[in-house]
């Protein structure tokens, strides 16, 4: 499978599926059909057929997908079936929230470093980690081999910290900052702007 033919709209839906499935999962339930889980998660069921046979056959007709079978193979697609070590940086609200965030190792992630270029925040504790200077962020990172970031700063250190991750090796940014950062191809990054999910929102209300 050549995951850069898969489109990326499919891709962002896969979490969704993987979320609702866990659930039924945990309340006991063993098999699903697509119309079933597609009630549940707002997507027609053609669409979800579509969708996992772009990976191949996990269900058979008349009798649904197994639940266990299909979280075990959507956990493989995503690469979520093992830990990733993730580096965060900036230690600002944002930054000690997701620090504290107990969601992310049973998705798959672990928070293992926390960096900030603060002078009066370095040394301090937030959760479980010592907070460490942006100034070692490069060897650090290329050190422990960790391929994923978290960057929680403001919008006018976002570019010069993502150019750091790029060198130390980082592969995937999730990019809490208010502004697009520039990387190359082979970076893939991820924006998270609450106020711009807010602003489309209100144009409903």
């Amino acid at each position: 499978m050549n995951a850069d033919k898969i489109p990326d709209i499919i891709i962002g839906r896969l979490p969704v599926y993987l979320r609702a499935l866990q659930r039924m999962s945990d309340s006991g339930m063993k098999t699903t059909s697509s119309q079933e889980l597609g009630e549940l998660v707002g997507v027609s069921a053609a669409q979800i057929r579509k969708d996992v046979s772009q990976f191949g056959e996990f269900g058979k007709q008349g009798t649904g997908y197994s639940i266990t079978y299909l979280l075990e193979k959507l956990r493989e697609i995503l690469k979520v079936d093992r830990i990733w070590d993730v580096a965060l940086v900036g230690a600002g609200d944002m930054g000690h929230a997701l620090a504290h965030y107990q969601g992310f190792s049973n998705r798959g992630f672990k928070v293992v470093m926390v960096f900030d270029n603060d002078k009066s925040k370095i040394g301090q504790k937030v959760g479980d980690f010592t907070i460490e200077d942006t100034v070692n962020l490069v060897e650090k990172i290329k050190s422990a081999g960790i391929k994923i970031a978290m960057l929680t700063v403001p919008a006018s250190a976002a570019q010069g910290v993502a150019d750091k991750l790029v060198q130390a090796g980082v592969k995937a940014i999730l990019n809490y900052a208010p502004i697009s950062i520039n990387v190359p191809q082979s970076v893939k990054v991820q924006y998270i702007d609450p106020s711009t999910h807010l602003q489309r929102m209100t144009y409903y209300v």
